[in-house]
């Protein structure tokens, strides 16, 4: 009770700051805080946040796709305005005390963050370990340093960070939960008005501007080989925003004898629904096609930087990059790499996946095992090792919040 008798407000019950990149961590930052609200009704979230975390309730104080930067060359360019940014979320985050800090992804922006907030007393989360059992695997020190728990997607990366001791958890995808096991194709056309007869393929060259200025013009090449071949054959290209659609747009004028491509805004689920196969980028894109039950090429482009100095370091440890291949550990799908990305190729791989329909049934039932091992209720799983990480679930977990709090505000 105050001076003049009247009770303090009081504080929301459990705050969390999150950070996501791009739009697979907008998505999962969603379906997180959704899961989180369901326990704990009045827990506040904010930090950077795309459309759907907005929807779900968070305060953006800055735009997921502020993070969306990919390569060493793209990252050098844009260095100055990120280090801004991270400089100005720990000013706030630091102020704001919140209970959690949980980045999704985006580890190089969200691991250094991490680590200076943990040194000021806040628990950290990263949710979506770095592939950092694929390469740089020396930064699972700087990971564990960083954060007081790693949420994994995929269940061998856990073993990884045994080997380590970082502590970690698998929780599953929450794209498991929400595509169902069956899919219902002819629905999906109908939904989208398009031919429910045709040989449909979907091309998805990424959500970055950089992805898609590299895999624009191939895409859209193999579709072209594609229909001189086979004439049925359409095509629906779903656009993750206006400024990756106009660049798309552009490099599908630039193309000889491109076919019509029929694009639309959004609706990735739904366009893996209604086609029979997919051209993708590598990315969270290639498991939403698994998950999909839908045939797919995979394609994988990086700046020539990067590219040099991945191949002269030998970083990179892994035979496989996209998540169906890794998850098996065997090439399941076919998948191309830099100066392999070509439309011939990818025209060439496609229509061979496609029309061998005894290896279609075969990949069919693998994607499905993968389906039901990953579908495990991921954004609850993800909740509640968040609250037990953040300490909501203890009696004392009040008092405790307010002493961190004090002790970072006579810090500052």
């Amino acid at each position: 009770m105050s001076a003049a008798g009247v009770p303090p407000p009081e504080r929301p019950a459990l705050r969390v700051a999150i950070v996501a990149g791009e739009a697979s961590g907008d998505q999962l930052g969603a379906a997180l805080i959704a899961a989180l609200r369901a326990r704990v009704p009045e827990v506040r979230c904010f930090g950077v946040a795309g459309p759907k975390m907005l929807a779900a309730g968070c305060e953006a104080w800055a735009r997921a796709d502020e993070l969306a930067v990919m390569g060493l060359a793209e990252v050098l360019q844009h260095l100055p305005r990120l280090l801004r940014l991270r400089r100005e979320l720990l000013r706030r985050f630091a102020a704001a005390a919140p209970d959690v800090f949980v980045g999704i992804d985006s580890p190089e922006f969200n691991l250094r963050l991490a680590r200076r907030l943990k040194q000021r007393g806040i628990r950290t989360v990263q949710y979506v370990s770095p592939q950092v059992w694929a390469w740089r695997q020396g930064r699972v020190r700087t990971i564990g340093a960083s954060c007081d728990l790693v949420l994994c997607l995929l269940p061998f990366e856990t073993d990884f960070y045994a080997q380590h001791g970082v502590a970690a958890a698998f929780v599953g995808h929450p794209l498991a939960d929400q595509i169902p096991l069956s899919v219902d194709r002819d629905g999906a056309r109908r939904a989208l008005a398009l031919d429910p007869r045709a040989p449909l393929v979907a091309l998805l060259p990424g959500s970055r501007l950089a992805e898609v200025s590299r895999l624009a013009a191939p895409f859209v090449t193999a579709a072209a080989r594609i229909v001189a071949q086979r004439p049925e054959y359409r095509f629906v290209a779903p656009m993750a925003s206006a400024a990756v659609r106009e660049a798309f747009a552009r490099q599908v004028s630039q193309v000889p004898d491109a076919p019509e491509i029929r694009l639309l805004d959004g609706l990735a689920q739904q366009a893996l629904a209604a086609c029979d196969a997919a051209l993708v980028a590598s990315g969270t894109a290639t498991l939403e096609t698994l998950l999909t039950g839908r045939p797919m090429v995979v394609a994988y482009r990086m700046s020539p930087l990067t590219a040099l100095v991945l191949r002269a370091t030998g970083l990179v440890k892994v035979r496989y990059f996209s998540q169906p291949n890794l998850l098996v550990g065997r090439p399941l799908v076919p998948e191309f790499l830099q100066e392999q990305v070509t439309g011939e190729a990818l025209a060439d791989a496609l229509l061979h996946e496609v029309e061998d329909r005894d290896h279609v049934r075969v990949l069919l039932d693998e994607f499905a095992a993968v389906h039901r091992a990953l579908r495990c209720d991921g954004a609850a799983r993800a909740a509640d090792a968040i609250l037990a990480c953040a300490g909501s679930g203890s009696a004392a977990a009040g008092p405790a919040r307010d002493a961190q709090r004090a002790r970072l505000s006579d810090a500052h």
